[in-house]
């Protein structure tokens, strides 16, 4: 019995480290700040909820096959390997601007996997997987639902729009361009895709509902709908259209989040550490959330270094650049790293070597960019 108790921890903590990480340091924080009233000034309900919404509609849209229809559309036929290889690292960097940069990863890196294999071309498994990779953790960065520590930010800092794409689009057109250029350095020769299932949409009513909710949801986001009266509505919905949905949020980022909203509340309330936090990202805000993205990834570096500063462009930037770098830079990338293991004949050190070189250069290429800006 405590053999299997022993292994189900162990599958725990490799399922979920950085919720483990952030419930260690949000336990150990309360030490020297014993739970009180101030506790409840920590959370942002916000936030949390309109990451259930979207995490649920996400999943609704997914369950009915819309991704996976529309990538055997734009896929099947006689074409240029270097036009297949652009399709499929420019879905995910746009696809991840609305269903996040984690689902879309889910989606289209085991689906680049099957198509490779069809036409013989595994040889090019790594540097497509690892440009898929990057093209979604960039393409993330356009949009405020496109990943958790945008949508956190706009709703700590209430950034306008203007001033979001303002910051964030220049950086984005740059991240397009370097991944055309890189995908279009494949080779030429003609190749014909074809796939051995048809591949249909289906729960037809299903998705009508989520293209209504994920409509609620942005208006939410631009706080036209009060998040409240959208998460009665999202719940609503789901549980009268299809329940199951709900056993697909990913419920732990969501405890993450909730960790470390105590500890950085905490932190706050700490004379000493909050002067070295706060001095420390004074006139280097930017740099300071890509290292710290480095270690603890980048949502969680936005949660904790926003009690600190109120540089929101620094922030934005460094946390959204900063998902480049180390496999845990941005969680999302090792998604991809799980589905290349999976498949038949991987290289761990060979693909470890081309994602590091492929981030180290895109993180100095965006970083030049941004010190530019």
């Amino acid at each position: 019995m405590q053999a299997i108790q022993g292994k189900r921890v162990v599958q725990f903590l490799k399922r979920e480290p950085v919720l483990t990480l952030a419930a260690v340091c949000a336990l150990l924080s309360m030490l020297p700040v014993p739970p009180d009233r101030g506790y409840a000034a920590y959370v942002d309900l916000r936030v949390l909820c309109l990451l259930f919404c979207l995490m649920l509609v996400v999943a609704g849209t997914e369950d009915c096959g819309l991704f996976a229809v529309l990538a055997r559309r734009l896929l099947a036929g006689r074409k240029r390997f270097r036009l297949l290889a652009l399709i499929l690292v420019l879905l995910p960097f746009f696809s991840s601007m609305l269903i996040t940069n984690d689902v879309s990863l889910i989606t289209f890196v085991p689906f680049t996997i099957l198509v490779l294999g069809l036409i013989g071309r595994t040889r090019e498994r790594i540097y497509l997987i690892v440009l898929q990779t990057v093209a979604a953790n960039l393409g993330s960065m356009a949009m405020p639902v496109g990943n958790p520590q945008n949508l956190f930010l706009c709703s700590r800092f209430q950034i306008p729009m203007r001033d979001f794409f303002s910051t964030l689009l220049p950086l984005t057109l740059v991240s397009l361009a370097g991944l055309t250029a890189a995908a279009l350095c494949t080779s030429g020769d003609p190749i014909q895709v074809e796939f051995r299932d048809v591949q249909r949409l289906e729960k037809g009513g299903q998705l009508r509902v989520m293209a209504g909710l994920f409509a609620l949801c942005l208006l939410s986001v631009f706080r036209v709908l009060h998040y409240g009266v959208l998460t009665a509505v999202v719940i609503a919905a789901g549980l009268a259209v299809n329940r199951q949905l709900f056993r697909r949020v990913d419920y732990g980022l969501l405890a993450t989040f909730f960790c470390f909203f105590v500890f950085s509340g905490n932190l706050g309330r700490i004379g000493a550490v909050r002067d070295w936090l706060t001095g420390l990202l004074e006139g280097h805000t930017a740099l300071t959330a890509v290292l710290a993205s480095q270690v603890v990834s980048n949502v969680p570096a936005a949660v904790l270094l926003a009690g600190f500063t109120g540089d929101w462009r620094g922030l934005l930037v460094g946390t959204n650049v900063g998902g480049l770098g180390t496999p845990i830079a941005s969680l999302a990338s090792l998604i991809s790293f799980r589905a290349y293991l999976r498949s038949e004949g991987s290289h761990p050190g060979r693909y470890l070597g081309v994602f590091t070189l492929t981030n180290l250069t895109g993180l100095a290429l965006l970083g030049l960019c941004a010190w530019a800006m």
